[in-house]
């Protein structure tokens, strides 16, 4: 059922690092993308796939993390992403995607649900230093990284308390969000 998929596709920021997705079922979640809509049917975004080891330590130090939570640093060695999908958009086709990039990263998230996985979509990253690593050329704009694998935390949905949409983090290392109610998303 959509509702439930949708409840289970959190921001996870923390996974099993062990568990390894591979090339083939990061190509499977990209491939999803290809019954999204998209805007001016120009379908111009691209996807690097990242799932070996020394590139995925190397992406790991270009991103940020939880920007509500000022004291974490980040997954530790352990529990960082075991794979990354690098969203990019094709200049050459056009110079703005319109909406495309949050759909089709929700699209690859609830996909790598579906399959037992999660992800975070980040959009705070050293865009030079990954440029760098991933040795794009100019037309490709790095537009969000998704973060995946085996999920390791908890995440909790809270209903929100006046007002406040800032997650926190329980000391059992629960993650809580909250959400606001229906009735305020109605006018």
């Amino acid at each position: 059922m959509l509702k439930e998929l949708l409840q289970k596709n959190r921001s996870y920021r923390r996974f099993f690092q062990d568990v390894r997705l591979t090339e083939a079922e990061l190509r499977e979640l990209v491939g999803l993308t290809r019954y999204c809509a998209s805007g001016r049917n120009a379908q111009a975004l691209r996807y690097r796939a990242v799932v070996d080891k020394k590139t995925c330590e190397q992406v790991f130090h270009t991103l940020a993390w939880a920007g509500y939570l000022k004291d974490w640093p980040g997954p530790e060695e352990g529990e960082r992403p075991s794979a990354y999908l690098i969203q990019l958009l094709d200049t050459s086709i056009v110079e703005n995607c319109l909406c495309d990039d949050g759909i089709q990263a929700q699209t690859i998230l609830l996909g790598a649900v579906e399959k037992g996985y999660g992800g975070c979509i980040i959009k705070a990253f050293k865009n030079d230093a990954l440029r760098e690593i991933l040795q794009l050329p100019e037309h490709l704009k790095i537009m969000y990284v998704l973060a995946l694998g085996k999920p390791k935390e908890t995440v909790v949905l809270e209903d929100m308390k006046d007002g406040d949409f800032r997650y926190w983090r329980e000391p059992d290392g629960s993650h809580h969000v909250p959400k606001r109610p229906l009735e305020d998303l109605l006018v």
